[in-house]
């Protein structure tokens, strides 16, 4: 229901064209960026923590996207917007330059297999691509639930020239300053481990 009643709201349809962070939300607050929200539920919760960041949510999943909207509407929020289409496209061509302030990837699938890691969307060159999409020190915040993919992200990030990690090199980050989801919560009882690596750009 949310997702017909709302869609024009805090839908932006997708253009190959660059939409400022003024266009999309009224004002030049601080841009935070969420690759992958899923079903919205940390996205939300920040939105509501932070009326003074506008957050832009990217997700194809439709039922994600709705559920999001139903929790942005009922809050009354007006610092959110959301792009139902491919990432690549959206970063490539929507969001200019230096205009994130903090980027999220928040439990990106982890393409288990070993002839399908090459699927992952935490490499090299994809972040160093993102790099001028950054404002001076700009924050990439990466967590994973699954340990082989959250070695790989170190490794992918270390290689990143122009990013350095807030926690020093190599390291994960301890206290990572995000809400938990409720996917989380159940495999931290099932007593899965959750790995958090934050990055600033120097």
């Amino acid at each position: 229901m949310a997702i017909s009643e709302q869609w024009d709201n805090y839908v932006v349809e997708y253009e190959p064209r660059l939409f400022s962070t003024h266009e999309l939300f009224g004002n030049d607050n601080p841009l935070t960026v969420e690759i992958g929200f899923g079903m919205g539920d940390s996205l939300l919760e920040m939105a509501i923590a932070n009326p003074q960041r506008n957050f832009l949510g990217i997700e194809v999943h439709k039922p994600g996207v709705g559920k999001l909207l139903h929790g942005v509407a009922e809050s009354g929020l007006t610092n959110v917007k959301v792009f139902c289409h491919d990432a690549i496209d959206i970063l490539a061509h929507c969001i200019g330059a230096g205009c994130i302030d903090t980027l999220l990837i928040f439990f990106p699938d982890p393409w288990h297999k070993k002839r399908h890691n090459k699927r992952r969307l935490v490499q090299t060159e994809f972040i160093t691509g993102l790099l001028p999409l950054l404002a001076d020190a700009g924050r990439i915040h990466l967590a994973t639930d699954w340990e082989p993919y959250a070695e790989h992200m170190v490794e992918a990030m270390e290689a990143v020239q122009g990013m350095t990690n807030a926690n020093g090199a190599g390291q994960f980050w301890p206290l990572p300053d995000r809400p938990g989801t409720k996917f989380e919560r159940r495999g931290i009882r099932l007593g899965h481990g959750v790995w958090d690596l934050l990055y600033i750009k120097r």
